[in-house]
């Protein structure tokens, strides 16, 4: 008779312990950007609801920026380095096929050598890690995660395309994951609709460049970020709602119950719409961060838990619905009790 493996068996519930972020120093108006782009402060204020960003410098690298994020988020749980068993970054900005930067974040920090890979599931990269990082707590496989949101979107957006050089920003955000007393993290409802892939894209393959580059030389043009906007707007306007409502069911809660929303900073317009057709209590705190900080993508989601914990509005341990979306089209949510902060 074949012997019986052992099994390891996890934590019953999990939470996030501590958030910790990274905003580069850089600020960058709606006048800087508007030029490039034949536009104004006033037109991108209306569209977006976008006041000020961010840029990373040179020196503000995916690694640098996880790596100071992840080291509040770790003193913010009261977790040292040498406690967490895995580390993943969720990030679509990182321009390197291999390796993954989740290694070289974990190295930074001075952990003892945790299991380390990157993720891309767009804008809703940081949810997707939640929940990978929650089930790997559960199942025993980890006993604590670091969880971090990073992008330099200005690597990959044309500062001359009308359709995206407003939107996005730079910025990293990170969460640590670990067992707890009462659930802290409620289940992940997610999904996709590839007939959508073309929403949110890599304009072009880096073969395709790559061809371009032998036959026109220094006349190729590299892959740009795309977007279009008027698909993604309507998609996430009209699609989400039942994802919101499903997450929150799923926590054995009803909207009544949600203290906080902490939607993707994808798009003002989008935020308030969601807002409004889940009909959450007048006075649930609403996260608003894209006003000062862009769309951030993967780090959309922990920087505007912070931003939201830093005004006073809500307070650790609050219940919050997470929910984003991006390239794939890609999506997430979940109800979470928002973590301690530093």
């Amino acid at each position: 008779m074949a012997a019986r493996l052992a099994q390891v068996e996890g934590a019953e519930h999990t939470a996030m312990l501590g958030l910790g972020v990274y905003r580069p120093a850089r600020v960058v108006t709606n006048d800087e950007v508007a030029g490039p782009i034949d536009s104004s402060d006033e037109w991108i204020r209306t569209r977006s609801g976008i006041k000020t960003r961010r840029f990373a410098s040179d020196a503000e690298t995916i690694v640098e920026m996880s790596a100071a994020a992840g080291r509040d988020a770790l003193a913010a749980a009261g977790i040292t380095a040498d406690q967490v068993n895995c580390v993943i970054v969720a990030t679509s900005t990182w321009l390197l096929l291999t390796p993954a930067a989740a290694p070289q974040v974990a190295t930074q920090l001075g952990m003892n050598h945790p299991a380390a890979f990157d993720i891309s599931a767009g804008c809703a990269g940081f949810c997707h890690a939640i929940a990978v990082a929650s089930d790997l707590v559960k199942g025993g496989t980890a006993k604590y995660a670091l969880v971090v949101g990073v992008e330099r979107l200005t690597d990959a957006v044309n500062p001359t395309d009308r359709g995206t050089a407003f939107l996005f920003a730079d910025g990293a955000g990170a969460v640590v994951i670990g067992p707890s007393d009462e659930p802290g993290i409620g289940p992940t409802v997610w999904g996709s609709d590839g007939t959508q892939h073309r929403a949110i894209r890599q304009d072009k393959d880096w073969m395709e460049f790559f061809n371009e580059i032998d036959a026109k030389g220094a006349d190729a043009v590299r892959p740009y970020l795309a977007m279009e906007g008027t698909a993604v707007f309507r998609w996430a306007a009209h699609s989400l709602k039942t994802v919101c409502l499903d997450a929150i069911a799923s926590a054995g809660l009803t909207p009544g119950d949600i203290d906080a929303m902490v939607p993707h900073q994808a798009n003002g317009r989008i935020i308030e719409i969601m807002a409004r057709e889940l009909k959450l209590p007048q006075d649930t705190a609403l996260a608003n961060d894209i006003e000062h900080t862009g769309n951030t993508s993967a780090a959309s989601i922990p920087l505007a838990m912070e931003a939201l914990l830093r005004s006073g509005e809500t307070k650790p341990g609050t219940d919050a619905l997470l929910v984003a979306f991006g390239a794939g089209l890609s999506y997430a949510a979940q109800v979470v009790k928002l973590p301690n902060w530093q």
